[in-house]
């Protein structure tokens, strides 16, 4: 249990910590990784000229598929709004159906992977590019996130594995193998899902976790002394402490993840609204103007590269990067969800875009526009933007911002480090229906194997005792003896009671040995 944990730590530091002693191999992975990244993103990222603006493919897609869902689905994202109230507070709840979480729970552990420094960094990084007017179709984009939202969700939890064990293995890698299998393309779905759970795994290192350390301790550095500051010189204090707090949780699998997230999602969402809302009173007089530039500046932006399509397609795009709607990431947390109702988690999923984006996204946007600071000509973008906001009220507002965002960007890179164990998971650790040992459930199965040996003891019965170990040979032993019990202590077959290729092969050659004894023995007898 130790060992595993000093291991993802140590994986953590590597991700996480940006120490200068790395600095040589940082510049060798992103000389070796650049022509691979270049190729991949001229790929994912391939634009379109439209007007005088390029716009990526993806977004359109995303904008075309938000729209499709939206009206196919009957305009669920408003239609379906209330009834998500219900199922999130338990209404509904059955605690005899598959799954390893509640709604709420389930929700929270989603909703961690989305509120993060893109709620407080790209949000002023949208608004500085493209004006107050960015806001607006970043609104709208989070509506229609709401219907991809939920239609990603009811597939993930509807082709989702249940496990022997009683885990769940659920998300975008999964519903395309099974979805497009059962539309007669197994080939596709196969190649899809695998390209999706390697992206997920690279995506969990970089915007999951990279981003998110790399952004709040920036913005950790400005409110504490900017350049030369403790924190600026021994930058990898702030690595180590969140590498080792981020391992201890994600040890814990899904149902310690969403315990913690349970609780910090709502705090941290509270604390930064109700801090956003003090801003906003203290500025009540500039909200009516903030509106309308948002409105006016949306369908008539002045001095944004590429107009009104441009500052479209500028909204959109930091939208999706917020609550990652389509993306095929969020399944994976909800899919874990107690239900038998595939449909009722899509239902629950629909607050996540509402709240990210729809909700604190667009207080952020009101906090920057009605302060001024995005057009202060300071030359201060990103979270630093956000921070300056804050403290044009109260100076210490900024220290309340920086405890936020560090908060946020530990839920995401929490939520994150799932969806890429859950990927890495799907990629190597799953054949013959043997999955990756989750440490926790072993430590609760080993206590309930232990309570069953007790009871199989204290009724006479008898257990074996195995260790193929040479140190424990003579413990085995001794401890066999006194309890008068069967023993194995030393070397048997190679991967009994462990390996399923094993146990399988051992198994076929014992029915070819007894059809052939069966064979001898009829011979003799005629």
């Amino acid at each position: 249990m130790k060992r595993n944990l000093y291991n993802i730590i140590l994986l953590n530091l590597i991700s996480f910590t940006p120490i200068k002693v790395f600095a040589g191999i940082d510049e060798s992975i992103n000389n070796f990784l650049e022509p691979v990244s270049k190729v991949v993103s001229s790929i994912v990222f391939y634009s379109l000229p439209l007007g005088s603006t390029n716009v990526e493919l993806i977004v359109i897609w995303l904008i075309l598929g938000g729209l499709f869902c939206t009206f196919y689905f009957k305009f669920v994202n408003f239609s379906a709004f209330r009834h998500t109230i219900a199922l999130v507070s338990g209404k509904y709840t059955s605690s005899d159906s598959s799954g390893e979480v509640s709604h709420f729970k389930a929700l929270s552990t989603a909703l961690s992977g989305t509120v993060g420094l893109g709620n407080i960094g790209g949000v002023a990084v949208a608004i500085s590019l493209g004006g107050p007017g960015a806001t607006f179709w970043m609104i709208l984009s989070g509506l229609l996130g709401m219907s991809l939202k939920f239609c990603e969700c009811t597939l993930g939890v509807k082709y989702r594995n249940i496990n022997p064990d009683g885990s769940v293995s659920g998300g975008a890698m999964y519903y395309l193998t099974k979805g497009l299998s059962e539309k007669g393309m197994p080939i596709l779905g196969k190649f899809l899902a695998y390209m999706f759970a390697i992206f997920c795994v690279f995506a969990s290192l970089g915007g999951g976790n990279m981003f998110q350390v790399n952004q709040s301790l920036d913005l950790i550095i400005y409110v504490s002394g900017g350049q030369g500051g403790f924190l600026d010189l021994n930058s990898w204090v702030y690595g180590v402490i969140f590498a080792f707090l981020l391992g201890v949780v994600i040890i814990g699998g899904i149902k310690r993840i969403a315990a913690v997230t349970s609780k910090l999602v709502p705090s941290m969402a509270i604390i930064y609204i109700i801090s956003a809302l003090v801003i906003l009173i203290v500025n009540i007089d500039q909200i009516p103007i903030a509106v309308k530039s948002i409105f006016v500046g949306a369908f008539s932006p002045e001095g944004v590269t590429g107009g009104f399509l441009g500052v479209l397609i500028l909204g959109f795009r930091r939208a999706v990067f917020s609550n990652e709607a389509g993306i095929g990431s969020a399944p994976i947390a909800h899919s874990a969800v107690k239900t038998s109702e595939p449909a009722t988690e899509g239902i629950v999923s629909l607050l996540e875009p509402f709240i990210d984006t729809v909700v604190i996204c667009t207080i952020t946007a009101l906090v920057i526009i009605t302060t001024g600071v995005f057009s202060s000509g300071t030359g201060i973008e990103g979270a630093r933007m956000t921070s300056q906001a804050f403290g044009s009220v109260l100076p210490w507002f900024p220290y309340v911002l920086a405890i936020v965002a560090i908060l946020f960007a530990f839920s995401t890179a929490i939520s994150w480090s799932y969806y890429g164990v859950k990927a890495v998971t799907f990629i190597f650790g799953e054949k013959n229906s043997i999955h990756i040992i989750d440490l926790t459930k072993t430590v609760n199965l080993i206590k309930e194997a232990m309570q069953e040996v007790h009871k199989c003891i204290s009724s006479g019965g008898k257990i074996l005792i195995v260790s193929t170990k040479k140190q424990a040979s003579e413990s085995v032993l001794k401890l066999a003896n006194e309890t008068e019990q069967f023993y194995v202590n030393h070397r048997w077959l190679g991967g009994m009671l462990t390996n399923w290729k094993t146990i399988q092969n051992s198994i076929r050659r014992l029915k070819k040995l007894e059809k052939d004894l069966s064979q001898d023995l009829s011979l003799i007898h005629i």
